[in-house]
């Protein structure tokens, strides 16, 4: 019953430290900045030539 019982804690663990690695990417997503949204290209409109 012991092995039983360290084996369901592992698993616990284990699911408690993979829930607790995902939070925390996500947090450190949410944490860096967005960056701005420029074209490096611009063209200019003359008209509707194509």
């Amino acid at each position: 019953m012991s092995r039983l019982l360290a084996a369901a804690l592992t698993v616990a663990a284990a699911a408690a430290l993979a829930v607790g690695a995902a939070l925390g990417v996500v947090a450190l997503l949410d944490a860096t900045p967005d960056q701005p949204n420029t074209p490096l290209i611009t063209y200019e409109n003359v008209g509707q030539e194509r």
